[in-house]
């Protein structure tokens, strides 16, 4: 049996209350607030109404898990874990919500199989109402950080059991929720299952006031594979046979402060060389261009269409969607995120193509996963300095392929029992 709360929640407080109540009251602000967004192009204007409860898909038959994450790096992270309720429960059908709009294309062109993608609507009842009248999940499932306490309580309401997965609370997101411990405790109740992705998380949320949580594992280290267009691939690989291709993925200013230096060293000694830069926000091209250009360093610019000439030293990947294609071109990875204050980015979908990654100082965000790719010889952590990391990434290659398969396998396992678990909350419902 999983352990699960199988407790009914004891009466609300004042917080959990109060928000129930405000929430009719909001929605007009809520829809100003989405039509400023629209305005500002910070919506999809195809897709909007998803985030007023307006499905733009029809409910497929049958048994309909519905898992939420808020991003892309936290949306992918749910794929293993459809993978492994599926090889359980083959009739499953997934929908998948998120709520950033970059989310939307990256994730449409890597869906597991039987899995949709929908914005999660916001957090008013009429919202959450036409929400679940239309996709009537049998399992509602929660990743992260991103609790919306309303659409929460309307699915506990009508009886869908609720779990939340890969739960993460470090002492920095437990400080600022703490004067909201009431309604956190209150929200928490509802779940039948709540894993914490580690013993940090495990402890701060008890601190929260969840009175029942255990400790498991991060999705991310069981990465599926990103999609690929192969006709993509097998193209370049013939343009840039001989190059020894670096990506750098998810960079900041901080990382390319740092990157474009050290890589005018390496190209001075390798012309072949050609690195591949992959900003985390591809907006910031002209900025980056820039850059290059400052530090003489020729670039091609794939949103324009350009293909590196032998001479070009940097493609500029301002695209996005594309990590899949750029990884599986490189011998190597840099992860941006860690040279400034933004505590790192995923490192696993490098891992599970088989690169061995170089990250900077400050990894906050994934400790526990650098940790064990540092015991495993796939991670390099370097300081703030352009000759380091330009020797960081001239050295030569260990055979990694190996260790990252193995350290993905043994990761998708361990998610077995929780598979396992979930299954198991949706019983025979339809």
């Amino acid at each position: 049996m999983p352990f699960v709360n199988d407790q009914s929640p004891k009466a609300d407080g004042w917080q959990l209350r109060l928000w129930l109540w405000l929430r009719p009251l909001l929605q007009p602000l809520m829809r100003r607030v989405l039509r400023k967004r629209l305005a500002q192009g910070r919506e999809d204007p195809q897709r909007m109404g998803e985030k007023l409860g307006e499905a733009t898909l029809p409910r497929p038959p049958g048994r309909l898990v519905w898992l939420h994450a808020v991003g892309l790096g936290e949306v992918m992270a749910l794929r293993p874990l459809i993978a492994q309720m599926r090889g359980l429960a083959p009739d499953l059908r997934f929908l998948i919500t998120s709520t950033a709009r970059s989310s939307a294309g990256v994730i449409g062109q890597n869906l597991p199989e039987g899995a949709e993608h929908q914005f999660l609507p916001l957090d008013g009842p009429d919202f959450g109402a036409r929400f679940l009248d239309h996709w009537q999940p049998s399992l509602s499932v929660w990743s992260e950080q991103d609790l919306w306490p309303g659409l929460i309580c309307d699915t506990a309401r009508r009886g869908i059991p609720l779990a939340w997965v890969n739960a993460r609370m470090n002492d920095g997101s437990l400080k600022k929720r703490r004067r909201l411990r009431g309604l956190y405790r209150d929200v928490m109740a509802r779940f039948a299952l709540i894993e914490a992705q580690d013993a940090r998380s495990a402890a701060n949320l008890r601190k929260l006031g969840a009175t029942f949580v255990r400790e498991g594992h991060s999705l991310k280290p069981a990465a599926e594979p990103l999609g690929v267009d192969l006709n993509a691939l097998t193209a370049l690989q013939a343009t840039l046979a001989g190059r020894r291709i670096i990506i750098a993925a998810s960079t900041h200013p901080a990382d390319e402060a740092v990157l474009i230096p050290a890589f005018r060293d390496i190209a001075a000694q390798d012309p072949a060389a050609l690195l591949i830069l992959a900003p985390r926000l591809p907006a910031r091209a002209d900025e980056i261009a820039a850059a290059l250009d400052a530090a003489h360093l020729s670039h091609a610019r794939r949103s324009l269409g350009e293909t590196p000439w032998p001479a070009t030293r940097v493609w500029l990947a301002d695209t996005f969607g594309e990590l899949g294609l750029w990884y599986r071109l490189a011998t190597r990875a840099f992860i941006g995120g860690a040279m400034g204050e933004t505590g790192g980015h995923n490192p696993w979908e490098a891992v599970c193509l088989g690169l061995p990654v170089i990250h900077g100082p400050n990894v906050a965000n994934f400790a526990h996963d650098y940790a064990g790719l540092h015991a495993a010889g796939l991670a390099t952590e370097m300081p703030p300095d352009p000759d380091a990391l330009s020797a960081a990434l001239a050295a030569p290659l260990t055979d990694a392929a190996a260790k990252a398969e193995t350290l993905v396998s043994e990761a998708r396992a361990a998610l077995q029992p929780l598979a396992a678990d979930l299954v198991a909350l949706i019983g025979d419902s339809p």
